[in-house]
């Protein structure tokens, strides 16, 4: 069974490794739904509380999966979930909404399609360059004192946002794109999340699947894979960066393991307080994500990895340029 592990110093606590639902609602390819509620339910049995969905996935349908997943079972269960997008008509126009009266909003709406007692930890999804960061973080602190909400989480916030939002309401973790695939949070987000107590919950640890050694060649994405629309995974650049990734093949080797069990293992050895999402949909996958946490990594082989894969390693953009512009460093 996982251990538990707790976010910065805010009190979350969750188990040691999670799962990012998102894959649920058909962002790489179509789901089997029969399937996916089986697979949550494992994760539960493996000891799995910690759960990370958001509105627009789907939009709507992915917490309206996990809702019925989920019925009746929601003891020990830590559910995640964001707000922060424009949505329109059940689509995600891709503009940013953070206005107090649209998160109050999303807050009802979530919590009546998950079925939740409440949200455990309500992420701004992107940070909006129209609302001051401090009518962001007041209004989910109003949702916290009302006992809608949990705790407040950011997702690819920068220091002085991550700073303007923490002096206004305690943010419990900031949720961006960490592995050995993709390392900028390193230089100056970390050392800020640490300095104020902050967890961190990378999203794709295992840059989306291409550390596993089983992503797709470019040509045999599903055409409703958001993949396919990655530089980084992509052209010339998917042969490049495939290259990259051949030490954690050969640190599997040596222990006998996945090579996505030691990326998944060398986030957890990167400091307690960081708990990963990845996301599958079999059970099997599951299994063998869960699994990292029982591999112990040697400052040898951590030194081999980051040596292989250091800062800036991987080549193109890990989103396309509209997506980029909403990601602070």
């Amino acid at each position: 069974m996982l251990k538990t592990r707790e976010l910065g110093r805010a009190g979350l606590k969750v188990s040691e490794i999670g799962y990012g639902c998102m894959g649920l609602s058909g962002s790489y390819g179509s789901a089997d739904e029969a399937e996916s509620i089986a697979t949550l339910h494992r994760a539960r049995e493996l000891g799995v509380t910690f759960f990370d969905t958001a509105e627009v996935y789907g939009p709507f349908h992915n917490e309206e999966l996990i809702g019925r997943a989920f019925k009746g079972r929601w003891d020990g269960v830590v559910m995640a979930t964001k707000f922060g997008w424009n949505v329109v008509d059940g689509r995600n126009t891709g503009t940013p909404n953070s206005r107090p009266e649209r998160i109050r909003q999303v807050a009802d709406d979530c919590l009546r399609r998950l079925g939740c007692p409440r949200i455990d930890l309500f992420y701004q999804h992107r940070v909006d360059p129209t609302v001051p960061m401090e009518d962001v973080a007041g209004t989910v602190r109003d949702l916290i004192k009302e006992g809608k909400v949990g705790h407040f989480g950011l997702s690819e916030a920068g220091p002085a946002s991550i700073r303007k939002a923490h002096a206004v309401q305690p943010v419990a973790a900031l949720q961006s794109e960490y592995s050995l695939f993709e390392r900028g949070l390193e230089e100056a987000i970390i050392p800020t999340l640490r300095e104020l107590g902050i967890g961190l919950v990378p999203f794709s640890p295992l840059g989306r699947g291409f550390l596993t050694g089983k992503a797709p060649r470019p040509d045999a994405l599903d055409r409703g894979d958001n993949r396919a629309h990655q530089p980084r995974l992509t052209g010339e650049n998917y042969e490049v960066n495939l290259a990259k990734t051949k030490v954690i093949h050969q640190v599997a080797a040596e222990k006998g393991a996945e090579p996505g069990q030691i990326a998944l293992a060398w986030l957890m050895h990167k400091g307690p307080d960081i708990v990963s999402i990845p996301g599958t949909r079999r059970v099997a996958n599951l299994e063998q994500n869960v699994g990292a946490a029982s591999i112990a990594l040697t400052p040898d082989d951590i030194r081999r990895l980051e040596d292989a894969l250091p800062v800036g390693a991987a080549q193109g953009d890990r989103y396309t340029a509209n997506m980029l512009k909403l990601v602070e460093r």
